[in-house]
């Protein structure tokens, strides 16, 4: 900042001109100084360039003169630049986000949280927990998307333009469009990355090595909000493609995940379903680990907890992925990280985990 006490002190006193033109201009050129924001600028004014202009009209007798003193002028008004700068407050800046000073001691500060006292959030850790375990069963781990496209979403898995799957999906769509001009999605499930995961790791297929990758993500839906539904949560999706590839190797990848897991032996069955990306597709479910098939409130007394959706990845979608479907095989899954977190602990609502409640969150601490 300039230092305003020393600005306005500024005159042009020192000034002695005798040709009229001249001290005509450092008069304007002093009252110009003294009402610009950037004093800088005070030498590209235009009573300058008139200045230097009159040295070529000027009578040869006195242009050498007429020209010392225009010199004399800009001369002066440099050296005051200068002198401002060198004058300058020298207080040090300050972050008007902070919640306090920067340049505050410490232990001065207000502090609603103390950030020795934070944790990870539980779905974080849980997170963190399950991508472990497939990462010690060989599969890699990429990231899904917040923002996605109508391709992603619906075309390259089998969502054929007008297909009335489409419309089981609650999807929210931006009012910004792609170059087709179809709407982009804030995807509704993380099976928006097959077809990129796919492309992407084919070349182990022709290294005799399958493709095998989770892709955890948070997704959202336009969901009636109540104990076990949000509108915002996260999935965990799981690719497999090789050769030879069952069902049975879905159903074991699963199992053992599972009971690593949650740390006890468990029983699992499938029951036929349908989704467009998968054939045949399932329903995965696991006994209670609460009850032991005994029947619980959190099984609904069925002894048995429905946790996913699987199935055999559609010929048509390695198709789109560029995979020839008579040599691979493979099979995927998706299925929310909150249920699985809420079965390991008990946690009767699902809204919790975005409430942002220290109450809650201090469980897990």
């Amino acid at each position: 900042m300039w230092n305003k006490r020393f600005e306005t002190s500024i005159l042009f006193n020192n000034m002695s001109y005798t040709i009229k033109d001249i001290a005509d201009a450092a008069e304007k050129l002093e009252k110009q100084f003294q009402e610009l924001e950037d004093k800088k600028t005070i030498l590209r004014s235009p009573v300058f360039r008139e200045l230097f202009s009159k040295i070529k009209t000027a009578e040869p007798a006195n242009r050498a003169r007429f020209g010392a003193e225009v010199n004399k002028l800009k001369n002066e008004i440099e050296s005051w630049l200068s002198a401002l700068e060198s004058n300058m407050d020298e207080r040090a800046p300050i972050d008007v986000t902070a919640p306090f000073p920067t340049n505050s001691d410490p232990s001065t500060r207000f502090s609603v949280l103390q950030p020795q006292k934070g944790s990870i959030h539980p779905l974080m850790k849980e997170l963190e927990a399950v991508i472990r375990i497939f990462g010690r069963m060989g599969f890699a781990a990429i990231e899904s998307r917040e923002i996605d496209d109508d391709y992603h979403m619906f075309g390259a898995l089998n969502f054929p333009e007008g297909h009335p799957a489409r419309d089981d999906y609650d999807t929210f769509m931006t009012t910004q469009k792609d170059k087709k001009g179809k709407q982009f999605i804030a995807p509704a499930h993380t099976s928006t990355m097959q077809n990129r995961v796919l492309r992407q790791f084919a070349s182990n297929l022709d290294n005799d090595e399958p493709i095998a990758v989770v892709i955890p993500g948070r997704v959202f839906r336009n969901e009636d909000l109540d104990a076990r539904h949000e509108h915002t949560f996260y999935q965990l999706e799981g690719v497999y493609v090789g050769k030879n590839v069952t069902a049975g190797n879905l159903i074991a990848t699963l199992k053992v995940f599972l009971q690593e897991y949650y740390q006890q032996e468990l029983e699992v069955k499938t029951q036929p379903f349908y989704f467009p990306f998968t054939e045949p597709s399932f329903e995965f479910a696991l006994s209670c680990p609460f009850c032991k098939k005994q029947g619980c409130n959190v099984c609904s007394q069925t002894g048995w907890i429905e946790l996913l959706g699987c199935g055999m990845i559609h010929p048509n979608v390695l198709k789109e992925a560029g995979i020839d479907p008579t040599i691979y095989t493979g099979f995927a899954w998706g299925g929310g990280i909150d249920r699985l977190v809420m079965m390991k602990y008990d946690i009767e609502d699902i809204r919790h985990f975005e409430s942002g409640k220290l109450e809650f969150l201090r469980q897990f601490s």
